[in-house]
């Protein structure tokens, strides 16, 4: 199996907290993984240490087999890993096409160029205005940011980071905060990422991870309790018991 990415053994402690235990974890290339557990269990922090917010106490992450553990965060989304947020990162008075051309601009590093308008940088504009109509954006794609529903916001953080064109791509929540009814949209379009792009889904919505993804990884108190198929995973006791209850799943 070619692995898009990696982590192997990795620990990381607040003081007396572990916060990760030796956390190994393969997501495959086009990978459709989901990562699930309580509250605590040390999601955020695995995030925070595969994209380099944080350093590991031990252990390493592999980047398409290249060690990425000492690298910043910006060198690791320039060598392909992309990641949104719980809460949005937008820019509120941008534009979608704005917001979505910065990133284009910034995968190209066009620094050289900072001077010169957006707009005159024809290629850049078109990519963004055709991506924008990819995740159905392209209606709002001249309105501010800071007006669009949340929805559609967190539907923009996710082309923003596709415009990027990641190797990997880690979606922290996508759904969170969105209303039920907005919901199919994240859901439409998470499920039409491209094939070629490994993505690994941080979720508490069981729906959305279970029509979504075709391996799942359960963490809990910061170690992986389980890792297998959905319907592995759902019938797992140790599931059930840890972080679901009695509860089935599906």
């Amino acid at each position: 199996m070619s692995l898009a990415l990696e982590t192997v053994a990795l620990c990381k402690s607040f003081g007396a907290l572990a916060a990760t235990r030796e956390v190994s974890l393969r997501v495959a290339r086009g990978a459709r993984h989901a990562l699930i557990g309580p509250n605590g269990a040390g999601k955020t922090t695995l995030i925070n240490l595969l994209t380099g917010v944080l350093r590991p106490d031990a252990g390493r992450v592999l980047l398409g087999g290249t060690d990425i553990t000492e690298l910043a965060p910006h060198t690791r989304a320039r060598r392909g890993m992309t990641r949104t947020f719980q809460i949005n990162q937008l820019f509120a008075g941008l534009t979608p096409l704005e917001s979505v051309a910065l990133a284009i601009f910034e995968r190209h590093r066009f620094g050289r160029h900072w001077w010169r308008p957006l707009a005159s940088h024809t290629a850049v504009m078109d990519e963004a205005a055709a991506l924008l109509q990819r995740f159905g954006l392209a209606n709002a794609a001249h309105t501010p940011v800071a007006t669009l529903p949340y929805g559609r916001q967190r539907l923009l953080e996710i082309a923003v980071a596709i415009a990027g064109q990641p190797h990997v791509l880690l979606l922290d929540e996508p759904a969170a905060g969105v209303p039920e009814d907005e919901r199919h949209e994240i859901l439409s379009i998470v499920k039409g990422l491209p094939g070629d792009v490994a993505v690994l889904l941080i979720e508490h919505d069981m729906d959305l991870v279970f029509s979504f993804a075709r391996r799942i990884s359960v963490l809990v108190d910061g170690s992986l309790l389980v890792e297998g198929a959905p319907d592995e995973v759902a019938g797992d006791p140790r599931v059930r018991a840890a972080y679901l209850g009695e509860a089935p799943l599906g």
